[in-house]
């Protein structure tokens, strides 16, 4: 893979995608879990419709990831996210006038597209697309960017409602995307997508698997396994608080210990960045489900250390999101990387739309324990998908260079 001339240095691409993630995410899927009370208290729109503009957003991402990957194969990555920062300061923009309910709606469908083409899933593809195998590094690091999007945009939201309003706060977004995300993707990024006719150095001497179609079982096993990883993640990031509340914790420690997660997060994602030149990502995988599995049958438990329970299930769901980036690549490589990351995500994306709502069933009929007793069950299930996952691989290592 050749890099066109004139490109932008890899640590200022890699920084630039960073905060605009950040930015990103802040202004779509943590956006809600501030506003949202605020909202439905203000119009008298039901506040589940108002949370689920979210889940419908989700749900479009969904949809276009296919389309999503195919474009950045192709072309690259500057457009689409480009075409990602419209969307969703287009989007903010309807939300901030929203006459209806039926208007903040369709404002979030508009944002849901500006998901699905510019969150980690897109992102992880245009890195692929820029730097092939040696992408592995990059992405880490734009996970750790990542992390810090609902440290960073929680208070800014909060700010900016308790000074603006809700709808000022939208404003305040939409000027973020359409004034800072979209000019850096256009400046920064190449205008073409690099050549794959030569193979840069950095290609040479980075671990590759070989290129070809990846292997159907395969590709189902990883989607499987991303896909459950996002059920159980969406599912507590919605309905956390309220299940260590049913344990008897008040609010303030509720969010007190659920404020750990955020922080693990980080802290696997910068070991892992540290130590993942010496294993192949399926290590990194396996870690991420084994953790999540100790972190959600501790706080089924009930045991007292609720602050390690939730540092593992951190540590787990940060580790997962380098994972579901580095693992594909390093399996089957660079061609086609971009337009695969597209299939993977949309049963991802549409997982994580329906989730939080059939947490809600759960946390109804069975109520805390047994909603963690069937995310535990999941967790323990997902970590069999992981170890089936390395020992197919082992069978078939015409699809693996190696398992470090």
């Amino acid at each position: 893979m050749s890099i066109p001339s004139g490109m932008r240095s890899r640590g200022t691409i890699i920084t630039a995608l960073g905060l605009t993630q950040i930015m990103a995410w802040g202004s779509s899927y943590y956006l809600p879990a501030v506003i949202a009370p605020k909202v439905a208290a203000e119009t008298g729109w039901s506040l589940a419709w108002v949370v689920g503009g979210l889940s419908l957003g989700l749900l479009v991402a969904g949809l276009i990831s296919p389309r999503v990957g195919s474009s950045i194969e192709r072309h690259g990555g500057r457009n689409v996210l480009a075409f990602s920062a419209v969307c969703i300061g287009a989007g903010q923009i309807g939300l901030a006038a929203a006459p209806s309910l039926a208007a903040f709606i369709a404002a979030w469908l508009v944002i849901g597209l500006g998901m699905g083409a510019g969150l980690y899933d897109a992102a992880f593809a245009t890195l692929g697309r820029l730097y092939g195998h040696s992408a592995r590094s990059a992405i880490t690091t734009l996970t750790l960017f990542g992390g810090f999007a609902s440290t960073v945009c929680w208070p800014i939201s909060a700010f900016l409602m308790a000074e603006i309003g809700w709808r000022g706060a939208c404003l305040a977004y939409a000027a973020v995307q359409l004034l800072i995300a979209l000019p850096l993707y256009l400046t920064l990024l190449p205008r073409r997508a690099p050549q794959r006719s030569a193979v840069s150095d950095m290609d040479r001497n980075a671990s590759a698997a070989p290129a070809g179609n990846p292997s159907f079982p395969v590709v189902a096993l990883l989607a499987t396994t991303i896909t459950l990883a996002a059920v159980i993640s969406s599912t507590l990031s919605v309905h956390l608080l309220s299940i260590l509340q049913a344990g008897g914790l008040a609010l303030a420690v509720a969010v007190g210990l659920g404020a750990l997660v955020g922080p693990f997060q980080v802290t696997a994602r910068a070991i892992e960045m540290m130590i993942a030149r010496y294993h192949h990502p399926i290590w990194t995988k396996l870690a991420s489900a084994s953790f999540v599995a100790i972190g959600v049958l501790a706080l089924w438990t009930g045991m007292p250390a609720v602050p390690v329970a939730l540092g593992f299930y951190g540590a787990g769901i940060g580790l997962e999101s380098i994972a579901r980036g580095t693992l594909p690549l390093a399996l089957f490589g660079p061609s086609g990387y971009a337009k695969l990351m597209g299939r993977l995500a949309m049963p991802s994306l549409i997982a994580q739309a329906a989730a939080p709502s059939m947490g809600a069933v759960l946390m109804q009929w069975t109520g805390a324990q047994g909603t963690l007793a069937v995310l535990g069950a999941f967790a323990l299930f997902n970590v069999v998908l992981a170890c089936g996952l390395r020992w197919l691989l082992g069978r078939n290592r015409g699809i693996l260079l190696q398992l470090g």
